[in-house]
């Protein structure tokens, strides 16, 4: 039997209950600026279950270490120890023939009282001791978020990085012909799973933004006429206009924080930012300018604010303190930029850059410094990070398609991948690690 590691926590959140380890030293080390980097051998057996939910959720963890692009899940068809029991030692030696550097084994049971108990353990293959190891009480409609929260363990226990599987996406469902194109807000896990609907398409709507806080997202939508602010409560269903103004509104996106929204109000042919109270409902304009200012989004600390406008002549980025102050120019390159986004770990800004007849998504430092392109295209546009400030989503519609697909890049420019979506899909928008 294995020696049980030491230091057991025990964790409850949001109808997970979980046993776990602190994590060893990381076996894979990040360098965005490596380029292509190498995918660490990885054996996932399928999980000991009584049916064949133990296989589905080990075939998630393996699908999201995969995609990650970090891992290379080893074929099952090589394996040759067959674990029937994830308590005993495993038989190291069998996994060092196959290359394997790390190890995961499970167990699914179900308890008197309708719940799954999942559980597994991650070893170190060549120092043959356990780096990790947790279980899990849900219910069974659960079994998929369990999965990705167990991909997430792993993750940061090899990588000494927080995870992002156990995550959603916010964007708009598009279908029917471009002459007649119904737009929905949709919600779906990270992986293109539980797509749900959250409008009927009865009215358009565009840029939905996560809270950073809680589940509520903050979208545009055509349902008066005029384009206006709506809160979206995920949960509940409920929704609320967050004001009425004047003139049209445009990119709403939350403070830090949670507790303000940010936005584009549009009047006299202009349009500049403000700031909107979600408390008192009270607004504060932050700039003045006679061009369009728009798209703001904020640092990860609440201190400054990233935007695009015209002012120049053609849409560029431009820094400012949260208080409207030091507005100044960061992007210098040929072309225009657009949709500006800082990243969640604060250290850069993703963007849409148009040249050359082509759209880009790049990221560059906060003082425009280090400009990388990731990926360009025919249509690409709208950047958004996961919450690790690892990989980034975005919409792309290529050359003679009837409308857009998500796609997903890493920092290094490599590993993209097309997203999984059941219509074609635009405006996506990462939540935060759910709670």
């Amino acid at each position: 039997m294995l020696k049980r590691c030491l230091m057991f926590l025990s964790v409850t959140y949001a109808g997970l209950s979980l046993l776990f380890v602190a994590p060893a030293n990381a076996l894979v080390e990040i360098d965005v600026s490596q380029g292509n980097v190498q995918p660490l051998p990885i054996a996932i057996t399928d999980f000991v279950s009584d049916d064949g939910l133990g296989i589905q959720i080990s075939d998630v963890v393996a699908a999201d270490l995969k995609r990650s692009g970090l891992f290379k899940p080893i074929d099952k068809s090589a394996f040759i120890q067959n674990i029937a029991n994830p308590d005993d030692m495993p038989r190291f030696e069998d996994w060092r023939l196959l290359n394997a550097e790390a190890l995961v084994v499970g167990r699914v049971t179900q308890e008197a009282d309708g719940r799954l108990n999942v559980q597994f353990r991650l070893w170190d293959t060549y120092a043959g001791q356990q780096i990790i190891g947790q279980q899990f009480y849900t219910q069974p409609d659960k079994w998929r978020r369990v999965s990705h929260i167990i991909a997430d363990a792993i993750y940061k226990a090899l990588t000494g990085e927080d995870g992002y599987f156990d995550s959603q996406i916010v964007f708009v469902s598009e279908s029917g012909p471009k002459t007649d194109r119904k737009r929905q807000l949709a919600i779906m896990d990270q992986d293109g799973h539980n797509v749900r609907m959250l409008t009927n398409g009865q009215y358009m709507v565009l840029t939905p933004r996560f809270s950073p806080t809680q589940q509520e997202v903050a979208y545009m939508s055509y349902e008066t006429g005029q384009p206006r602010v709506y809160l979206w409560q995920v949960d509940t269903g409920q929704r609320e206009v967050v004001g009425n103004f004047p003139g049209m509104t445009f990119a709403p996106r939350f403070s830090p924080d949670g507790q303000r929204i940010i936005m584009s109000l549009q009047q006299d042919g202009n349009a500049n930012i403000y700031t909107m109270d979600l408390r008192t409902r009270a607004t504060t304009r932050l700039t003045s300018s006679n061009a369009i200012d728009t798209s703001p989004s904020y640092a990860p600390d609440g201190q400054q604010i990233v935007f695009e406008s015209d002012r120049g002549g053609r849409q560029q980025l431009y820094v400012m303190n949260a208080d409207g102050s030091n507005q100044h120019r960061i992007s210098f390159g040929d072309g225009s930029y657009s949709t500006p986004v800082w990243s969640p770990r604060g250290d850069l800004i993703a963007f849409t850059k148009q040249s050359g007849g082509k759209f880009s998504i790049g990221v560059m430092k906060p003082d425009g410094s280090g400009e990388r392109i990731l990926t360009t295209g025919f249509h690409n546009e709208g950047p958004t990070w996961a919450p690790n400030g690892r990989v980034i989503m975005f919409f792309r519609q290529n050359a003679g398609e009837g409308g857009p697909h998500l796609y997903s890049i890493d920092l290094s420019g490599y590993n993209e991948q097309k997203v999984p979506t059941p219509n074609y899909a635009s405006d996506p928008a990462w939540s935060p690690l759910l709670n």
